[in-house]
């Protein structure tokens, strides 16, 4: 048999539901290098892959908010330690697509698994609490996840953008459908492999991959998400996709703090802005 052979070309999918579909559309684009190599084909999802990816993370939300708090940070936590054991893999990754400094970047995305999922069972005591109330009431401040939320990544940095969107939202027991950034999606692609062979259930987090005109007007406008995260939106897209989200109300976020990097960057109002406060009223004695 000869030596030679021919290497297998990677087809980066979808993660939708726990699993990897093909666009339904069929359709894919090319993904190039910093130097214009060719990376990859990634497949170019459709309204419809939008359509199915909500309905996962739909079908996924109540088993998601109903862990424990203390399960769900053990779960973040894994995400780490995968991630951890695939360093060289994401670092090349990473540094194929032009990344400044892959090391660091990879070691900062594994650092902010860890920290959000510290924050699991420690922010509905930091958040919530008792309230003074003139009169014989008991009033508690109770906060809950919002659902379902849409997330726009950022296009760089491209693994660190997505975790600092994601982790934040997940670890309070909302789900999510993340668009990657599109001109490299393929550390967001292999993160979604981590994800899956991680404990975090599938359709807790669905990846799309392809153009943001195409789908964040979609992902806006659907009745089903409650939340949507723009910090990764392109700014001529933002002014319709606030109008489109405020059709059901929903929530609409952004990061405040412009270098992923910063320490400013991983913060308790980056959980809490994609979390809903109830007020209950008690009556004190008979």
């Amino acid at each position: 048999m000869s030596d030679e052979r021919l290497p297998v070309k990677r087809t980066a999918k979808l993660f939708i539901g726990g699993a990897f579909p093909r666009s339904e559309s069929g359709r894919t684009y090319d993904v190039l290098g910093a130097d214009g190599s060719w990376l990859a084909n990634a497949a170019r999802a459709s309204r419809k892959d939008a359509r199915d990816a909500v309905t996962a993370a739909r079908a996924a939300q109540p088993g998601w908010a109903a862990k424990t708090p203390y399960t769900r940070g053990q779960i973040l936590y894994r995400v780490a330690e995968l991630l951890e054991g695939r360093r060289a893999q994401f670092e090349d990754e990473l540094g194929s697509g032009g990344a400044a400094d892959p090391a660091r970047e990879v070691s900062a995305s594994i650092d902010r698994w860890v920290w959000y999922a510290g924050w699991a069972d420690k922010v509905a005591q930091v958040a919530g609490g008792t309230n003074p109330v003139a009169g014989r009431y008991f009033n508690f401040t109770v906060p809950e996840p919002t659902g379902v939320v849409a997330v726009v990544a950022p296009a760089a940095p491209a693994l660190l953008g997505l975790v600092g969107r994601l982790a934040p939202a997940i670890v309070t027991g909302n789900t999510v459908v993340a668009l990657a950034g599109e001109p490299n999606p393929i550390p967001a692609v292999s993160l979604a492999e981590v994800l899956a062979t991680s404990d975090v259930p599938g359709g807790v987090v669905n990846l799309l991959t392809g153009s943001p005109a195409e789908l964040v007007p979609w992902l806006a406008g659907h009745m089903d998400v409650n939340a949507i995260d723009l910090t990764g939106c392109p700014a001529e897209l933002v002014t319709d996709a606030e109008r489109a989200a405020a059709e059901n109300v929903k929530r609409v976020h952004g990061a405040h703090e412009a270098d992923p990097f910063s320490a400013a960057a991983q913060d308790l109002s980056e959980i809490t802005a994609l979390m809903e406060f109830k007020t209950v009223w008690h009556p004190i004695g008979a």
